[in-house]
């Protein structure tokens, strides 16, 4: 299907993008790789009357740096950028996991971790991923900065708390120092979306569980932790019979998502399988 006509525009600067944005973002879409945004536009699930194309901002908003005890991304900064940073394998490994199996190549060298950010697809992986993390969004305007923390920036299928005239430009978050991480996912055999996956970031001390954080993509319609979960998995050794039993019926009350990749039932039963097998993959390291 051919999308419904729409202004384009391309500007060539951050002030630029965010004063179009302060005149008329209600009736924009900001377009960085395009992998989302446009496939909607061809269904005419999105009938935006701007397009603000972003690709002229790559120079501005590409980094992975680390600065003031932080871990910062750009939101321009490519799938394929994070995969091979070498400060992010060091420092903070599970994001180079999981953008590895984000897509296929063509889509790790061009989308970008600000859009699928904002897009907000429930199976998509760097939200769980970013909420394990504890990381923060920043999100500007023309009247400054603010900063949205992953817990409350996700809000819905397809939502996030990100104001029409606001763009994210930087992802930060302090690094896991100390701890084992994993991302391990069931993947979409075609489009590689995750049916269930768990981000998991677990501290560990003399073969016990110290602290543990864990995040589900595709089990809801937002990334989820469970402080439940957590909480019992603080103490525990690191076999795998301890932490299967801790992950048992975490899920089971959980308001899970439902379509021709699995019924919820199923879904919650991935989500304590994926658990067990990101865990265990985090604690061998």
């Amino acid at each position: 299907m051919i999308p419904s006509a729409f202004d384009y525009y391309n500007p060539a600067s951050l002030d630029e993008a965010l004063q179009m944005l302060a005149e008329d973002g209600e009736n924009s879409k900001v377009m960085a790789g395009g992998h989302s945004l446009i496939p909607a536009m061809r269904l005419r699930l999105a009938q935006p009357e701007k397009i603000i194309d972003i690709q002229g901002l790559r120079p501005h908003l590409s980094y992975i740096k680390e600065e003031d005890g932080l871990i910062k991304i750009g939101a321009m900064t490519t799938h394929y950028q994070v995969e091979s940073s070498e400060l992010l394998k060091a420092s903070a490994p599970l994001l180079p996991e999981a953008a590895a199996v984000i897509g296929d190549v063509q889509v790790r060298n061009w989308g970008t971790v600000g859009g699928s950010l904002v897009h907000a697809d429930p199976s998509s992986d760097l939200p769980s991923v970013m909420l394990a993390l504890d990381a923060e969004m920043v999100l500007t305007s023309v009247k400054g900065e603010r900063v949205e923390p992953a817990l409350s920036f996700f809000s819905g299928i397809l939502q996030t708390t990100i104001e029409p005239d606001e763009l994210l430009t930087e992802i930060r978050f302090k690094a896991p120092a100390g701890k084992k991480t994993s991302y391990k996912k069931l993947p979409n055999k075609a489009s590689h979306y995750s049916v269930v996956g768990c981000a998991a970031v677990v501290g560990v001390a003399d073969g016990k569980i110290t602290d543990a954080a864990l995040a589900f993509s595709g089990l809801a319609e937002v990334p989820l932790r469970f402080d439940e979960l957590e909480n019992n998995l603080v103490g525990k050794s690191t076999d795998a019979a301890s932490i299967e039993e801790a992950c048992k019926g975490f899920a089971s009350g959980v308001d899970a998502l439902e379509d021709l990749h699995g019924s919820q039932d199923y879904r919650r039963a991935m989500a304590e399988v994926f658990a067990k097998r990101a865990i265990l993959a985090a604690v061998s390291r």
